[in-house]
């Protein structure tokens, strides 16, 4: 006799049984070693947390439904598109679509994301954590000033990132922290561009392309690039470049590799200080620097010192003649008016 169930019939009732044992012979040769498991109640209020479970279901139904739900989840995972969006062979072109922000639930499985020419503001911290797939990220000629720190934590296979015409300001340390597949980064035509940190490129071993033209750079520091080993294409020109003895360590660093680097050697030109404004960058050589290496030994600074001492008492002994001088004036001025009386 059936009775309904209580509250003290219930209880957390979770297990994991083949379903061989409750199918018949046909059953078993369709299912196999087909599990049915309950690993958690949906949360519909305490009571029917707490119900029993009413037991396996059907083996067939249970087939379709498991058939049902891989179907979706691939379906979901793999194929989705956002909307206003375009998807085709890994390929994702969100792409002057006027977006303010990213779009959501990208397929899983994406290689190329195109969210070019567009008006975003800004990237959520691990957008792009899903997508471990993805080896091509365009973001250019929108309205970033900077990037949440990790977002590039779990793209271990990005390999191009294009950030040109955008509104950053500085490249900190940890921008492209453990971006270790990046091959080309562009960040040209970032004109409010003034400061790239020295551990900016950290890492990024395998770098070949990097472009940093038409930005506001005025300096660029040596540990900034003397850490990629692979760097093939370095592209600076466009930028107002000061070319005083802080410059030397780059341009020298530069021009030693100047063979198997190429450069924009064209558009980099000095923006100051005076004397080189307008010179190209890589025409400066040690000549132009000799300046920022001179160096004065004691005995420079005892002929200094004898000068500016002889200099002092005789400008001490031009005073105390000139004092003289001016008092005898007015004595035999006071005299001469005197004698007319």
């Amino acid at each position: 006799m059936l009775r309904s169930p209580t509250f003290a019939d219930a209880g957390p009732r979770c297990s994991c049984l083949p379903v061989s044992q409750t199918l018949d012979s046909m059953d078993t040769v369709l299912m196999g070693s087909l599990q049915h498991c309950c690993c958690q109640l949906p949360k519909m209020g305490d009571t029917w947390a707490q119900l029993p479970w009413p037991g396996p279901p059907h083996p067939a139904m249970l087939l379709i439904s498991l058939l049902l739900a891989a179907g979706l989840m691939h379906s979901d995972a793999g194929t989705s598109c956002p909307v206003l969006c375009t998807c085709r062979n890994q390929v994702v072109d969100c792409s002057s679509q006027r977006l303010f922000s990213v779009p959501p639930d990208l397929p899983m499985d994406t290689r190329n994301l195109s969210l070019a020419h567009n008006r975003i503001t800004a990237v959520p911290p691990g957008y792009l954590t899903c997508y471990m797939e993805l080896q091509v990220l365009d973001l250019r000629n929108n309205s970033l000033m900077e990037l949440p720190r990790g977002l590039f934590l779990h793209a271990k296979r990005l390999a191009h990132l294009d950030l040109s015409y955008n509104n950053f300001s500085h490249v900190p340390a940890d921008m492209f922290q453990e971006a270790h597949g990046l091959v080309h980064i562009d960040l040209s035509h970032n004109p409010w561009l003034r400061r790239v940190h020295p551990q900016a490129f950290q890492g990024l071993m395998q770098l070949r392309d990097l472009d940093l033209s038409y930005g506001g750079l005025a300096f660029l520091s040596l540990e900034a690039l003397e850490g990629l080993p692979g760097l093939v294409t370095l592209q600076i020109g466009g930028n107002p470049w000061v070319c005083g003895c802080t410059m030397e360590p780059l341009l020298k660093w530069l021009r030693n590799r100047i063979q198997r680097c190429t450069a924009d050697s064209q558009l980099a030109e000095c923006r100051g200080p005076p004397e080189v404004e307008g010179a190209p960058l890589f025409s400066l050589t040690e000549e132009s620097f000799k300046a920022c290496h001179l160096t004065l030994t004691l005995d420079d600074y005892l002929f200094i010192a004898f000068v500016g001492f002889v200099v002092s008492i005789a400008s001490v002994a031009t005073n105390f003649l000139l004092g003289i001088t001016a008092n005898c004036c007015h004595r035999w001025s006071k005299a001469s008016e005197e004698e007319e009386i």
